[in-house]
């Protein structure tokens, strides 16, 4: 695919890896909705999106509710007349060990915080991709769909939930490319390892250091270097169904 003038939907916009994936397309001339809960910070980012040159809207969104994401997919069709394609960003973590005992105490981790992760990770994943992949049946436009999973998704302690979410979406992004190659719409997936923005910014000095120390490059993976892979996935238009790894060879 060639990007310039394409549209494209970007969840998770407001910061972090959504950021960089904004800015790597507008590098290359893409026009962009962007999308996420934070509309001050999403704000910010089309600000500095605009100030380069790039035709940029902005929608503030829950990704777990169908009819804002249907709502959603309606405006940003309905203002731009065209989706080329999407990059399933938006998530969040709420880490806890299933199952821990001290001095007696068993703790658990929370329901709650199981089904948060689910809804934003993995139920928000589909149904963003289900409404950008029927605007594009709908227009009769090839396009592309790129999901984010992780290196969790092989499972990963103390997030059972987020594990499971990211293995989710590497199982979606197959089943997608198989059912909607017959309307010329594309899926694919990158998993990042650990990554040098906001989120991972805030674990402890000490912890952050031991997790470098697990990544045989020995350092964070920058966002700019996760947001070149989904640039691949959407330029090769021979590449579907795959997740690809982008993690310092942490999992070999």
């Amino acid at each position: 695919m060639i990007i310039k003038d394409k549209v494209f939907v970007v969840t998770g916009a407001a910061r972090g890896l959504g950021f960089a994936f904004a800015q790597n397309l507008a590098e290359v001339g893409a026009r962009l909705a962007l999308v996420d809960m934070n509309a001050e910070g999403l704000e910010q980012s089309a600000q500095v999106l605009r100030g380069q040159g790039t035709d940029v809207r902005t929608y503030t969104a829950n990704v777990t509710s169908d009819e804002a994401v249907t709502t959603l997919f309606d405006n940003v069709l309905k203002d731009f007349g065209r989706i080329d394609g999407l990059i399933n960003n938006a998530g969040i973590t709420r880490d806890s060990l299933l199952v821990k005992s001290k001095d007696g105490d068993i703790q658990t981790m929370k329901t709650s915080d199981w089904q948060q992760v689910i809804d934003v990770n993995l139920t928000g994943v589909f149904l963003c991709g289900r409404e950008a992949a029927a605007r594009m049946v709908q227009t009769k436009s090839a396009g592309v769909i790129v999901n984010v999973s992780s290196v969790c998704s092989a499972g990963n302690m103390g997030q059972s939930n987020y594990s499971a979410a990211k293995a989710g979406v590497v199982a979606l992004t197959t089943t997608w490319s198989k059912e909607l190659v017959r309307y010329g719409i594309r899926v694919g997936a990158v998993a990042p390892g650990y990554v040098n923005t906001e989120m991972v910014q805030q674990i402890r000095a000490e912890v952050l250091e031991k997790i470098k120390a697990q990544v045989p490059m020995k350092r964070l993976a920058e966002p700019a270097e996760i947001a070149h892979t989904a640039r691949f996935i959407i330029e090769n238009d021979y590449f579907t169904g795959r997740t690809i790894g982008v993690d310092g060879g942490l999992r070999i």
